[in-house]
């Protein structure tokens, strides 16, 4: 449409990083018209949209190998609020990459982010067990940095990045699980749009405890256990408030708009300090929830309805 600026995607750059490969999975940034932004860090990304100079980031939040993307948990749980909207799952696969005039038995100082560098342990113990691992920002700066001449002698880096700084490689597939798998989120600011479920969802909240006392976690777990809701991650996060006190960043099987799930946070937000909302969003691998007996939609319509009967005295 003539005099509409194109959407603008943030992600955690610089160009070449998993994120960015994470970013074209997304149909809507997938073409020619959108602009990517690479930023520095989780945090800027966010901001990027917290500002408005993006139209929504995407960020990594959780790998199969190294766990929770602890930088993606808190600005979620505590920055102004975002909500998830679409998540991607990438399988990953780093690659020891090099400028042309390097050999293996040349590398002695390798960059790369410290994620990348734990997912990589074995392979580096027995192929260059003298290696010194300085930690970079990502596994793309680490590859732009060895291209640029700044000191190192190689990066574990991505197959994107490597094309993008015009790399060789030296060694494919080095990670010590081949089936390893990171999970990244499209995050927008909070919209008045219909939400939609499709069946096969997935709702993510961060839940602050009201205090530190026995049976806290076990009272939130409550809450989604008696109206089968499933649990598919959660971490404690320290709130940064002082000493023991936590969060507990959530994911759950459902949408928020499924009776079960809406229930389940409602009676957080009456237990819990608060509870913050990130988002109900199609699940990547389209697996839908297996739901019990007594806790589907029309069960709570009909124990509504048999309630009401009762109240207004029409048994």
């Amino acid at each position: 449409m003539p005099g509409v600026p194109p959407a603008r995607y943030a992600y955690l750059g610089p160009a070449g990083t998993f994120t960015e490969e994470a970013l074209r999975h997304v149909p809507a940034a997938s073409g020619s018209t959108p602009e990517l932004e690479p930023c520095t860090t989780v945090p800027a990304a966010l901001d990027a949209v917290r500002r408005g100079d993006a139209t929504a980031a995407v960020v990594p939040i959780e790998n199969s190998v190294e766990g929770a993307v602890s930088a993606t948990l808190d600005e979620l749980a505590t920055g102004e609020p975002l909500v998830i909207t679409r998540e991607v799952l990438l399988p990953i696969r780093f690659v020891l990459a090099a400028r042309h005039d390097t050999s293996l038995d040349k590398v002695g100082v390798l960059a790369t982010h410290p994620h990348a560098a734990a997912q990589c342990r074995g392979w580096l113990a027995e192929h260059l067990p003298d290696v010194q691992v300085i930690p970079s920002s990502s596994t793309a700066a680490a590859a732009a940095d060895v291209a640029g001449g700044e000191g190192y002698d190689a990066a574990v880096a991505s197959p994107l990045a490597v094309e993008h700084y015009g790399l060789d490689v030296l060694a494919d597939n080095i990670g010590d699980r081949t089936d390893a798998v990171t999970r990244f989120v499209l995050v927008s600011r909070p919209s008045a749009a219909a939400l939609t479920a499709t069946g096969a969802d997935r709702t993510s909240l961060a839940a602050f405890i009201r205090d530190d006392h026995p049976g806290a976690l076990l009272e939130i777990l409550t809450e989604f256990s008696v109206r089968g809701v499933n649990l598919t991650r959660i971490d404690s996060r320290p709130t940064g408030n002082g000493h023991g006190r936590y969060c507990f960043s959530i994911d759950c099987e459902g949408h928020v708009l499924d009776h079960r799930v809406g229930e389940a946070l409602s009676a957080l937000r009456r237990i819990c300090a608060d509870v913050r909302y990130l988002g109900s969003y199609p699940r990547a691998d389209n697996t839908p929830p297996t739901v019990r007996g007594g806790t589907t939609d029309a069960d709570y319509r009909d124990a509504a309805a048999w309630l009401t009967q009762i109240r207004t005295g029409r048994l």
